[in-house]
């Protein structure tokens, strides 16, 4: 198999309101596109064309709106998660390549872009198959430099799924998925460069790569949040990990549970504290009916008490920051697993009632209940963080 990469060079500067089919017909032509080919087109100039630009007075207010969360953040660079689902440097807002004074965002709709564009260029060309990938460039998670990518996919696979084939050994592939409109966009990357003033290229050869796929759109690389082991990082995770008023539908795995507290015991010293998980109807209703407990610690599908060893050596004040810290740490780590949790230190708590509700030993003693549930569906509320001014006070 030989695939070409042909640069589609001079097109003129694209301005708001352009019609891309009309530009793009004429070196697609003199470049005899024939079916089976691939177009692939960088984001900018489809944001252009589509009226995507906005002042550049104000780039932190444009990445604010245009984010949906905050993944990672290291002074002045965010990396966030847009309402599309892609995970990127200031949420696409870019400056790159578009005239003084302004910003591009990324196209509401890449996919949607990308099939317009198609169903266009097929009628204008006289084709019945034709590929278009639009393209932008992002960072990686573990390398250095940035790699062109697919954000919009029509007219072939976005993803080609090998699982149950065989390799050229006999072996089974158990979990190989081909990530083809990516591989497309990069390898288009390599002759429509930033500084060549060529935003679009023609890729050619690529029917043997499909593996017989249909067409898909490129919203399927999105991975899916509970897929994901590293949806933010650990800064932005403490942060985010706040209590939630309220769970969705569903029970919540004890591997889950067990994964939290293993974490959650890092912070204070083996044999002093116990975590006492419920999740059985009867042992939940016999600690609720006990505690009296309101929503929405009676709505959770899972309760947590946190226990401590009662001890002469141990005051009242120690005794109530461990527990602050071992609860806080449970609810970071269910957080990190995508789920939410309840914990209001104010409500009233009654640790005998606990005690004798769960049948434990008069040497522990119940300092909290945690209420662990599904994550309500659009996540857990994101308050911003604090200003450090408001916060922290500095001596000299």
């Amino acid at each position: 198999m030989r695939v070409e990469l042909i640069p589609l060079e001079g097109l003129p500067e694209v301005e708001p309101g352009d019609d891309l089919a009309a530009l793009l017909e004429p070196p697609l032509a003199a470049n005899a596109t024939s079916d089976g080919d691939v177009v692939a087109i960088t984001q900018k100039i489809v944001s252009k064309a589509e009226g995507r630009m906005v002042p550049g007075e104000d780039r932190a207010a444009w990445v604010e709106r245009e984010s949906v969360d905050v993944v990672a953040r290291r002074g002045d660079l965010l990396i966030t998660r847009t309402r599309h689902g892609f995970v990127c440097a200031n949420a696409g807002v870019d400056a790159s390549n578009v005239r003084d004074g302004f910003l591009t965002l990324l196209p509401e709709d890449p996919d949607a872009s990308a099939e317009r564009l198609q169903k266009e260029l097929l009628a204008r060309l006289g084709l019945s198959r034709l590929g278009i990938v639009i393209t932008d460039t992002f960072g990686r998670p573990w390398r250095e430099g940035v790699v062109d990518v697919a954000i919009g996919c029509a007219g072939l696979p976005a993803l080609v799924d090998l699982r149950g084939t065989l390799d050229d050994r006999g072996k089974r592939l158990e979990t190989t998925l081909v990530a083809l409109a990516d591989a497309v966009a990069a390898a288009s990357g390599l002759v429509m460069t930033k500084t060549a003033r060529v935003p679009a290229a023609l890729v050619r050869g690529l029917d043997g790569s499909t593996g017989g796929a249909p067409p898909g759109r490129a919203s399927a690389l999105v991975r899916r949040p509970e897929d994901d082991l590293f949806r933010e990082s650990a800064l932005v995770a403490v942060s985010a990990a706040q209590p939630s008023d309220a769970f969705d539908p569903g029970d919540v795995s004890r591997e889950i549970i067990e994964n939290a507290a293993s974490a959650a015991c890092a912070v204070f010293p083996p044999g002093d504290w116990s975590i006492v998980a419920v999740d059985s109807a009867a042992a939940r209703r016999r600690l609720l009916v006990a505690t009296q407990a309101e929503d929405p610690i009676r709505s959770a599908p899972t309760l947590i008490v946190v226990c401590a060893r009662i001890s002469r050596q141990r005051s009242e004040e120690t005794v109530l920051l461990s527990a602050g810290a071992a609860i806080r740490g449970l609810g970071v780590a269910l957080h990190a697993q995508d789920v939410a949790c309840a914990w209001d230190p104010s409500r009233r708590f009654d640790a005998d009632a606990t005690r004798t509700a769960l049948a434990l030993g008069e040497g522990w003693r119940p300092v909290g209940i945690v209420a662990v549930g599904r994550m309500p569906e659009g996540g857990a509320s994101r308050p911003r963080p604090p200003d450090p001014t408001d916060t922290l006070d500095w001596r000299d």
